[in-house]
Formats: structure tokens, sequence, C-alpha cells
């Protein structure tokens, strides 16, 4: 597999724009999202590769029987779909590879993480009308068909298996060790679903020293969404002066102890220790 570069500053600030736009709309469209992270990975995506995703997921929607009954009829047509005829599953080497967080190289390689496997899942059956969610389980993301009262779980990561209320117990158990909770169960919002696989990105960066370049992009797309964790802002700042961008990273050190000050003096005036220390580094 070719290495994944990102693309020229000038199509990268046209994708950030779009994907800042797209994330503060009214309705955020979730493929269109994560579509725009792959074009931020993947230099070569460009707007017809992208539509050709767009369009293979309207195809694949317009295999789905119609309206096949309730939530476990749904559930069903869509394994048979995506996971018996396509083939779309995960395995444990595709959390070693940047394309499994991908949406393009998803569908390319009906490979690919829990979450963006569920994309797929999500995508499809919606564009079916399907009453379909993101369930953002501890550990590993599935998917929900109909209401909370009647929902059925489906694992596109084990192309679609249908679960049962103790598949989930266990997958839960095997996570965190504690019981399911009713709340784990709640429909994950579009924008948690790109942080989430923005952070697995980061996640996938962080083993690699030689690709902060991915690490320093997949935040910076984080923090363009409407609603982010502050320490973000921080995170950033450590990895510009990782990658010898001192000034700006002192600089953003620096404006991140202001906002820490007011509830956390201690803590404030060891990040303005960093933001020094860094800037020294100029010397």
């Amino acid at each position: 597999m070719r290495p994944l570069y990102p693309p020229p500053a000038e199509r990268s600030a046209e994708l950030r724009r779009r994907f800042a736009e797209e994330a503060r709309s009214e309705r955020p469209d979730l493929s269109t999202l994560c579509l725009l992270v792959g074009a931020e990975a993947d230099g070569t995506l460009d707007e017809s590769g992208m539509d050709c995703a767009q369009v293979e997921l309207d195809e694949l929607a317009g295999q789905l029987p119609f309206r096949p009954g309730g939530p476990r009829a749904w559930a069903v047509a869509l394994r048979e779909l995506l996971g018996e005829r396509y083939g779309f599953r995960g395995v444990a080497a595709d959390y070693q590879r940047l394309e499994s967080s991908l949406l393009h190289e998803v569908l390319r390689r009906r490979r690919g993480l829990p979450i963006l496997l569920s994309v797929v899942w999500m995508e499809v059956a919606r564009r079916a009308g399907a009453p379909v969610c993101g369930v953002a389980l501890p550990g590993h993301f599935v998917v929900g068909f109909g209401p909370a009262d009647d929902q059925v779980l489906a694992d596109p990561f084990d192309g679609g298996r249908v679960l049962t209320g103790s598949d989930a117990e266990l997958l839960v158990a095997g996570a965190t060790g504690a019981p399911l909770q009713p709340s784990m169960l709640s429909p994950a919002d579009p924008l948690d679903v790109v942080l989430r696989i923005l952070n697995n990105i980061r996640a996938w960066a962080a083993t690699r020293p030689e690709r902060t370049d991915v690490a320093l992009w997949a935040l910076e797309l984080s923090l363009l969404l409407p609603s982010h964790p502050a320490r973000l802002r921080f995170e950033r700042a450590q990895l510009l002066v990782q990658r010898g961008d001192f000034l700006r990273g002192a600089d953003e050190l620096e404006a991140y102890a202001e906002v820490v000050a007011a509830v956390d003096g201690p803590a404030a005036e060891k990040v303005r220790q960093q933001a020094h220390a860094a800037r020294a580094l100029l010397n």
C-alpha cells in the first residue's frame, strides 16, 4: 500500500473551510465530513473521487429490499448485502492501517475499523429509509436499528452480525470490565462520530513518530468542530514544538496557559514553563 500524504496547502485550506462549514450546518452530513477527512489524509482523493464514493453509497442503498420490515429485518438485510454479498468486515490487522479510518479507502478495500464500517452501514441504511443510528459502545462501535425500546444492534466489524443482549454486554465487559448501562445505547451524534474517527487517526500517528504530519492535521480538523475538548489546543501546541515549530508552539502554550489560569493556577504555571523551554530551543 502506498503511503498517504496530505494535499497541497491551497487544497488543504479549501477542504478545511468546507469541513468547518459542514460541521456547523444545521444537519451535518456524516459521509461528507468523513470524505473531507479522507481528502485531508490522501492528497490523491479529488472531487471526482469523493463524488464516486457518494454514488457508491447510493448504489448500495438501492440494492436493499424496499422496507423489509422491523428493526431486525433491516439489520438482517444490511448484513446480507454488505457483510455477505460485498464482504465488508474487519480484521485485527486493520487497526494498524491509516486507510482503515478513511471512508473512501474502506469502500475500496471493504475493510476498516468498527466505526468506519459502521459509517458505511449507517449511510447505506439511511439512504434506504431505515431507522438507524450509530451506537458508541465503550471500545467498540456498532449500529442500532429501530427505537430505543425495540432496538436491534449489529456489529459491522463482524460482517453485520446481529447482536443479542448478552453479546452487547460481553463487548462492554471486555472493554471496560463494567456492566452495560442503558446510556451506552444512546444514538451517537454525527459530530461525535467524526471526533472519534479523528481520535483514532491521532492514536495511529502517535505510535509512528515519522508521521507527526498526520497527527497535526487530525488535531487541526478536530479543533474545527463546534465542540471539542479544550486540551486539544494544548496537544497541538506540544506537537508544534515536537515538529520544530518552537515559536508558534510557545505562543500557543502561553495562550492555553491563560485559559487554564482561571481554574488551575499551578497547572497554568507548568504550561508557561513549557512555553519558556520551547522558546529557549530557538537559541
